[in-house]
């Protein structure tokens, strides 16, 4: 019999959720699921426990909570454990959290402390053994990451201060004063939003975070408020809408979120004006030809992330597939961002559509050579983030982050003919079948991207030619 204590990745949103147990004792917990649970219902058959505890360190905003379908699929045997701090409200069933609780499961005991900051409830959990007195080490959820803290400005402007010094306080008073060999495992890892330049590695320990974390360096509130906001990247369209079904409580299914198989003809019939096509197909499969109006959101991790930024969880979705046995994923991935009102799919992917001798479209694709050769015939469009744009780009370029491109496109001369570019072509290829859909007629994208460019050795312009 084994202690147990895993943490679970759920790339793309690049968010860690935790599995703990004690095999002796028949028992385990979950921090912070995923809507997918399967796999946490797997490891509990694996190990031969239950589930009986499901705890949320705070109210999310970049996903789908899974704490209800958890709860939902474990059918009596668990319950939802959430902050009494801070006055939040929830509108599920749960059990109340308060500053000190403690949870023992065989020889690992949790033990909340109130960690305010980047929300107000907060919760953070130490992690002792059973008869230990200090505690090895903390799940921190959003409010110490590896290299950066959580952001304190996803409630509004009118909260911000507020949460900003809560989180100054946190810092100093709380994980300063921890002991350097504590470990850190924290609910996000590198690519997610919730705070700023978050490190690759999985967790930490607080003496590498006291030694190399920009912001537990800090000592002066002023300088850290500044530090704090003149990183926080760009907030995701979709954050406001989670947090707010995220306290609500998600609706459960019992089983990934069921889709229609739909033939050619019952396909054409679902596209309306309110509905959204987004094909999942690689960019280059998707340039040689698409359904008028498709985004092209390719079947990578990250297409959660650009579907929660680009598509309103109320939209109706039709899908298209690289293949039909890529359907699980692909729901998956859009359910961790709140998308599960579908239509259906796209029975035998493109291929059955061009086999009924329906009309398709092309987005044309620009190697980087053909844009160098021919530069006064294109209109270089950068899709990046700022960062990515200041340290290097390709000269004469107009910068709008994709995930503003939908408030700024009409900004955008609908005459001139745009070469889309990003760091690989992924993002290039979202953001030039945006531009499509909204009627631009000239637009090309650039497979390989600003890689490609710098590959081939071409003119790069940087921050100190603006």
């Amino acid at each position: 019999m084994a202690l147990r204590f895993e943490p679970i990745l759920a790339e793309g949103i690049a968010q860690v959720s935790y599995f703990l147990c004690d095999e002796s004792t028949g028992y385990a917990a979950v921090i912070d699921p995923r809507p997918d649970v399967e796999i946490y219902l797997e490891k509990a058959r694996l190990y031969r426990v239950s589930i009986t505890h499901i705890f949320e360190t705070h109210i999310h905003a970049d996903f789908m909570s899974g704490a209800c379908e958890l709860e939902s699929r474990c059918k009596g045997s668990a319950k939802i454990f959430v902050s009494a701090e801070g006055d939040a409200t929830y509108h599920f069933p749960h059990e109340p959290v308060k500053d000190g609780d403690t949870f023992e499961f065989g020889k690992i005991k949790l033990k909340a402390k109130h960690t305010p900051g980047h929300t107000p409830e907060h919760l953070s959990y130490f992690l002792f053994n059973s008869q230990g007195e200090k505690p090895w080490g903390i799940i921190t959820g959003d409010s110490l990451f590896v290299d950066s803290l959580g952001r304190p400005d996803l409630l509004g402007d009118e909260k911000t201060d507020e949460l900003t010094q809560a989180l100054y306080k946190t810092m100093r008073e709380v994980f300063c004063k921890l002991g350097d060999e504590v470990i850190v495992y924290p609910c996000h890892a590198a690519g997610s939003a919730c705070g700023p330049d978050i490190g690759d590695r999985m967790h930490t320990t607080i003496g590498y975070e006291k030694k190399h974390n920009p912001f537990m360096q800090i000592t002066s509130y002023e300088d850290f408020e500044k530090a704090i906001q003149d990183n926080a990247p760009p907030v995701p369209t979709h954050y406001p809408k989670m947090k707010k079904i995220n306290a609500k409580g998600p609706q459960t299914y019992g089983h990934t979120p069921l889709l229609r198989s739909l033939s050619v003809q019952a396909f054409e019939k679902e596209i309306k004006a309110d509905t959204i096509i987004i094909d999942t197909r690689d960019m280059l499969a998707f340039g040689g030809g698409h359904i008028k109006g498709a985004l092209n959101i390719g079947l990578r991790p990250i297409l959660s992330v650009w579907a929660g930024w680009l598509v309103d969880t109320r939209t109706p979705i039709l899908l298209i597939l690289p293949e039909d046995k890529e359907l699980v994923r692909v729901v998956n991935l859009l359910w961790r961002t709140g998308h599960t009102n579908f239509k259906g799919y796209l029975a035998g992917g493109m291929r059955s559509w061009q086999e009924a001798g329906k009309p398709i479209e092309k987005l044309p694709q620009l190697s980087v050579l053909e844009l160098s050769q021919q530069k006064n015939q294109y209109h270089p469009l950068d899709v990046r983030k700022h960062k990515e744009w200041q340290n290097g780009r390709i000269p004469n370029s107009t910068h709008i982050f994709l995930g503003e491109l939908s408030d700024k496109i009409n900004k955008l001369d609908k005459e001139k003919n745009f070469a889309v570019y990003c760091a690989s072509g992924y993002r290039a290829s979202i953001a030039a079948s945006l531009l499509k859909k909204n009627g631009f007629q000239q637009v090309n994208s650039i497979p390989g991207s600003f890689m490609a460019w710098n590959a081939a050795d071409l003119p790069i312009e940087n921050q100190s030619k603006n």
